[in-house]
């Protein structure tokens, strides 16, 4: 049975809406083309052309000048039928073919079949395919499964989604033993993870070491994808993405450059960190020098944490059994590292862009986000001590930074106290961007007609 993906719903309302094609990006094994060979099955021809697997068909798209000449080379290229209407054309690895940006517009604009394209790294290796004209493609970054979709691929049954989501958002305790299961559950993400593989092989065998090998494959294979496509800085990228696991489990998890090199300078890095957020294997999340919108205006780009694409990939770096341990719920673990991964992946796949908030003398805030009900403090609190956070309650005080609203994500239950909510940490598959009702806006005229 096929994992169960909000992303089917996206491709499915798409394709009812758009007549353009869709560009899935992300990084590698998140199922991007998993989804799109499952979409395909709703229509009575389906054709996959994959451009590693088959480079001859590059050639398919030298050199052409309308959309007639496309469709001919690929009608000799496969012989799965093209069906007027009812076929969808998926090409993966778009990465391998340059040519691939021209021949979009052109199959967009002649409008007899659907078009889906996906590939590795786009962010790094087809940096202009974002740029094709509003109108011929959309594009959907894919991540790992969130929480929220884990725990339903796990069988929890929607009554129990409904109850809490019922207490989200009317700031009601949860079911004390709902509570305590789905903690254990939250601990079990963290070793899981959402790479598909990895919860496809727990859903089958629930069998941690089998699900570990998977995920010390997927990260191999990233560190593969770094040889292959950034040799000039491979060996400082590989560097930079083996130290994620130990510096998030120092004190403040703040990625240190002296660790790697004693007389490093970001500028000098600077490039290495983009690849690996581009990449899609990690999450750079930037100190702001305020609490104030908009954030990105603020951010410190030299000074940030780097967290893991997915906290089971991360887990897997940890020796010890950590496994084992953080499901019993040890109290000698420092949960620290794989909570905060766990929220900075839920964050960024909800929408939000994070940020974290550092100063001598306010002090830290784990992180920092922003929609349209404005900035959103949050701390991720792994021990009994939740309700100690200074840091939070001074930035919450200082009247200048107009803050309404924070966030304690804790093992405990749902409690409001003034403007601070403490929610189990689970719950941060409910901290989605507030929607805008309107956008309609009409200028006063008046006197001026």
């Amino acid at each position: 049975m096929p994992l169960f993906r909000y992303l089917s719903g996206y491709l499915s309302d798409f394709y009812k809406t758009q007549r353009s094609a869709l560009l899935l990006t992300g990084a590698r094994q998140t199922g991007k083309t998993y989804a799109i060979r499952q979409f395909g099955k709703t229509f009575k021809s389906f054709i996959e052309i994959n451009f590693i697997e088959h480079p001859e068909a590059i050639s398919l798209f030298n050199g052409v000048t309308s959309a007639n000449e496309i469709l001919l080379r690929l009608s000799a290229f496969t012989s799965t039928p093209l069906i007027k209407g009812d076929t969808l054309i998926f090409f993966d690895e778009v990465q391998c073919c340059e040519n691939i940006i021209t021949a979009i517009k052109f199959l967009v604009d002649e409008g007899s079949y659907r078009y889906a394209l996906s590939g590795s790294l786009l962010g790094v290796e087809l940096k202009d395919i974002k740029s094709v004209p509003v109108g011929y493609m959309g594009v959907k970054e894919v991540y790992p499964l969130d929480f929220e979709e884990f725990i339903i691929n796990a069988g929890v049954a929607d009554r129990i989604l409904s109850h809490l989501e019922a207490c989200w958002k009317h700031r009601q305790p949860v079911d004390d033993i709902i509570n305590t299961r789905l903690l254990e559950l939250f601990r079990l993400y963290t070793i899981i993870g959402g790479m598909p593989a990895a919860v496809e092989r727990y859903l089958a065998t629930h069998d941690l070491r089998i699900v570990e090998r998977t995920q010390l494959d997927i990260i191999d294979l990233y560190r593969q994808d770094i040889a292959r496509y950034s040799a000039d800085n491979k060996l400082q990228i590989k560097e930079i993405f083996d130290l994620i696991p130990s510096e998030l489990n120092s004190k403040n998890k703040r990625f240190i450059l002296k660790k790697l090199n004693e007389h490093a300078k970001f500028d000098r890095y600077s490039n290495d960190f983009l690849w690996l957020k581009n990449a899609g294997v990690a999450i750079p999340v930037y100190n702001v020098e305020e609490p104030r919108q908009p954030l990105k205006l603020a951010a410190q780009r030299n000074l940030f944490k780097l967290f893991a694409n997915d906290t089971g990939l991360l887990t897997a770096q940890y020796a010890d059994s950590i496994q084992a341990r953080i499901l019993s719920n040890e109290v000698a673990i420092n949960y620290g590292a794989t909570y905060e991964n766990a929220v900075a992946q839920e964050l960024l796949c909800h929408g939000f862009t994070p940020f974290y908030f550092n100063s001598k003398r306010q002090g830290e805030v784990d992180f920092i986000i922003a929609d349209s009900n404005g900035v959103i403090p949050i701390e991720v609190k792994s021990g009994k001590d939740y309700k100690r956070h200074n840091a939070l309650s001074n930035v919450i005080s200082y009247d200048d930074y107009d803050i309404h609203n924070a966030y304690v994500l804790c093992s405990s239950n749902i409690q409001t106290v003034g403007p601070v909510t403490y929610l189990p940490i689970y719950m941060t598959m409910f901290i989605r961007r507030a929607s805008i009702d309107t956008a309609i806006y009409k200028p006063d005229l008046s006197g001026l007609c």
